[in-house]
């Protein structure tokens, strides 16, 4: 009797979380198109109860072993969750099981992009999350975070470089995980180099921020500061009181990543919270969160410090489900396009900037801006493009990139919404399998060997 009601609340509370969860990825980009698909999945699993580098045609077998080969990993977005969140839902759908290497990272879901980067560099070093103590200060948080004891691939450095493929604002972070180790950003890792990572794919990649963000609430004026009444509006009282009331078993079945702001009522009492739900306080305040990363002006300063390095492959997959009607750009169908996700697509298609309202850069368009998937603009998501545009190449076919060569972003237009590979693999049918055999399948193929001279970016005109 008393293990029933142990199951039974057990199964209750799951449900409570994964409703406020869902709740919350309603007012972004998930929008309530995830809360369907978790659901979905949530009932289906209750009712169960400077070198060169030579391209090796061959992916490795024989006498090579599973240990010897680079991990591959998936780095999630936004109100994301890596492996052992959300009663052990599968972010990416089941696709880490498609490789024995593979990795999946349980970062801060609403962090800033440089807060995930650096607890990446300690998922996998091991080691205090260290966050800078000058950047900690600015932004008003702790300087240490989660103690990872053991690392899940302490052995990294440029003899063992790894692979990371990165969803929507994922692939951000792993840009920027990148410069940091070129520019030596870790204390106590003097010997770090953009060579520790092998390669970069971007998986709807958030690389020039969205107007999405706009649509939602942050000001188009600074693309840092949120209007007084929106969607963030709410999603940010409600993460501020979720992270107040600290419930272990909440905050383990799923976490926003503000731990090292200490939100909790035990650190900040009442007046804690009262200060914080003002906007006086906390990473709202501070502005050291992921939204205001996710402006087309958070983007560019971003990538103001980004460069795309000689020797790494770059591959991108950006999504679209938008085309043009005579001379107007309009979601291409309804059964292509998740239904929650349909509005967000026309809203986005039809976005204008403020003509009061400087735009975000010289020689900004609307028209360049339209083609979406409901969370990013095409446009971001094919590679860096602001303020300097990085080296790429239009991928059609995949004779197009044979060989693939490093230091260039190879990209690729492929229909479907925002969430079409995450969560629930159903809605992406055979493109799922392709998508993801194609990714590991490259991984698999590049190795380093020799040095070879530094590429320079070209400057967008």
């Amino acid at each position: 009797m008393i293990r029933l009601w142990m199951s039974s609340s057990l199964k209750l509370a799951e449900l409570f979380v994964s409703c406020m969860v869902h709740l919350l990825y309603g007012f972004y980009i998930f929008s309530s198109a995830v809360a369907g698909d978790i659901s979905q999945m949530l009932n289906e699993y209750f009712s169960k109860s400077s070198m060169n580098v030579e391209v090796n045609d061959e992916v490795p077998k024989g006498n090579t072993h599973v240990d010897d080969l680079p991990p591959i990993v998936l780095v999630h977005g936004i109100f994301g969750f890596g492996k052992g969140r959300l009663g052990g839902l599968s972010y990416f759908a089941g696709a880490e099981k498609k490789d024995e290497r593979v990795l999946v990272p349980d970062l801060g879901s609403l962090t800033s992009i440089y807060d995930r980067a650096r607890e990446l560099f300690y998922y996998l070093k091991g080691g205090q999350v260290d966050y800078g103590e000058e950047h900690s200060k600015a932004c008003g948080h702790l300087q240490f975070g989660r103690i990872y004891e053991q690392g899940h691939y302490p052995e990294w450095d440029e003899d063992h470089p790894i692979h990371f493929v990165g969803h929507s604002a994922g692939a951000q972070v792993v840009r920027v995980l990148q410069q940091m180790l070129a520019d030596k950003a870790f204390k106590g890792y003097e010997n770090t180099s953009e060579n520790w990572i092998l390669s970069i794919t971007s998986l709807s990649g958030a690389f020039n921020g969205t107007t999405r963000t706009y649509l939602d609430g942050m000001q188009p004026e600074d693309g840092r500061t949120m209007k007084p009444i929106c969607l963030l509006q709410i999603c940010r009282i409600g993460v501020i009181i979720y992270d107040w009331l600290d419930i272990s078993w909440l905050k383990a079945y799923y976490n926003f990543g503000f731990d090292h702001f200490n939100l909790s009522w035990r650190k900040m009492g009442v007046w804690g919270l009262v200060d914080c739900l003002l906007g006086n306080a906390g990473p709202f305040a501070s502005g050291d969160w992921i939204l205001p990363d996710l402006t087309i002006q958070g983007s560019i300063k971003l990538n103001y410090h980004l460069h795309t390095f000689p020797n790494t492959y770059y591959f991108s997959y950006a999504t679209k489900r938008t085309r043009k009607i005579m001379g107007l750009t309009v979601p291409s169908g309804i059964l292509g396009i998740h239904p929650m996700l349909f509005i967000r697509v026309l809203q986005m298609s039809q976005w204008r900037h403020p003509p009061d309202v400087s735009p975000p850069y010289k020689g900004y368009r609307d028209e360049d801006w339209q083609d979406n998937d409901g969370a990013l603009n095409t446009i971001s998501m094919t590679h860096p493009l602001l303020p300097i545009e990085h080296p790429s190449r239009f991928v059609e076919k995949d004779s197009d990139c044979q060989p693939l060569k490093p230091g260039i972003w190879y990209y690729k237009i492929v229909e479907g919404d925002h969430i079409m590979f995450i969560i629930n693999r159903e809605r992406a049918g055979v493109q799922f399998d392709f998508i993801y055999d194609s990714i590991f399948e490259r991984c698999r193929k590049h190795v380093f060997r020799k040095t070879i001279p530094t590429l320079r970016n070209e400057v967008h005109q």
